[in-house]
């Protein structure tokens, strides 16, 4: 990489019929429908049945926002009674889910209803990570994209030292390089260095600073903050222990859990706060855990596993 790469290109415009962004699908067109139309334009899957009353509320929901986005995003429905196939792969043990197709592959998803302004965040979101234009082999691009990738696969594979240099070596080439920047950022957390987190994160252009990679790493940075004053994790489960309608010190609990990694145990603590008493700090306790899916990751599996969670706890 001797010379560096001067921009990122903007995502396309879509092209897709206004008749074609809502449609319903089966087992079979899911491949045409949903993985090969997702590479132009991002797609989301809305997983019901007939028999599911929170279906009932969320399909309009989804209806209008897509359509209101004239194009940059399309909806397809699938009854799971009469196509099981996918949503058994999928993993799907409730319902309404709803999957985000982008470039053909998923990178987002929720399950239970939803709000119309949250659905509205929630496909803005997807908008605005949809698919870009792929690089010409050979060129700049394409081998920062290359060694991007590289680094992506160093840090997965815990080489964090290995990660740091390949994203640091774009840097080098391309200082305000927002997703090298954000990887490096990465790095520094899995390090145990937050403010060196934060500070690489304070570099990310404005325009840069959207997409899973970037909420999650800011969403995990303040969640680490949060939880640095609080009280020993043994003190706050005894506290609780002795008394389990102390809200606080079991919410206070769930974010010490998520500081040592215990996902699960913290979206637990959370749920049985909105069991007990859903309206206790104006709802804090679902909001905080819609922020830690944020933080984890729609592909992590204590997101899954909170999500079915909060799903069963809303509607029982």
């Amino acid at each position: 990489m001797s010379t560096p790469f001067n921009g990122v290109a903007a995502a396309p415009q879509s092209t897709v019929p206004m008749g074609a962004l809502i449609k319903d699908s089966t087992d079979q067109g899911f491949k045409a429908d949903v993985i090969d139309a997702s590479l132009d334009t991002p797609v989301l899957v809305d997983f019901w049945a007939p028999w599911c009353g929170p279906c009932r509320a969320l399909t309009p929901a989804l209806e209008k926002v897509v359509n209101e986005k004239a194009g940059a995003i399309r909806l397809i429905k699938i009854n799971i009674d009469e196509n099981p196939q996918i949503a058994g792969q999928l993993g799907i043990q409730s319902i309404p889910a709803v999957f985000a197709f982008s470039g053909g592959r998923p990178v987002d998803g929720f399950m239970g209803a939803m709000p119309e302004g949250e659905v509205r965040r929630f496909a803005e979101k997807v908008i605005a990570a949809g698919p870009t234009p792929q690089p010409e082999e050979g060129s700049m691009e394409s081998q920062i994209t290359e060694a991007l990738a590289a680094a992506e696969q160093a840090l997965t594979e815990g080489d964090l030292n290995r990660a740091a240099q390949i994203f640091g070596m774009v840097v080098q080439h391309q200082p305000d390089h927002g997703a090298a920047l954000i990887g490096l950022a990465r790095v520094y957390l899995a390090a145990g260095e937050a403010d060196q987190a934060q500070a690489t994160l304070d570099l990310v252009p404005e325009d840069e600073r959207k997409g899973d990679a970037y909420t999650t790493l800011v969403n995990s940075i303040r969640l680490l903050a949060e939880a640095a004053d609080l009280s020993e994790t043994a003190a706050l489960e005894a506290a609780v222990a002795a008394n389990p309608d102390d809200h606080q010190a079991r919410y206070d609990l769930a974010l010490a859990f998520n500081a040592e990694g215990k996902k699960v145990e913290a979206a637990e603590a959370l749920i049985a706060i909105f069991k007990r008493d859903r309206t206790w700090n104006e709802d804090g306790a679902r909001k905080k855990l819609l922020e830690f899916f944020d933080a984890w990751g729609p592909r992590d599996p204590a997101t899954n596993k909170g999500r079915r969670l909060l799903s069963a706890a809303l509607f029982s």
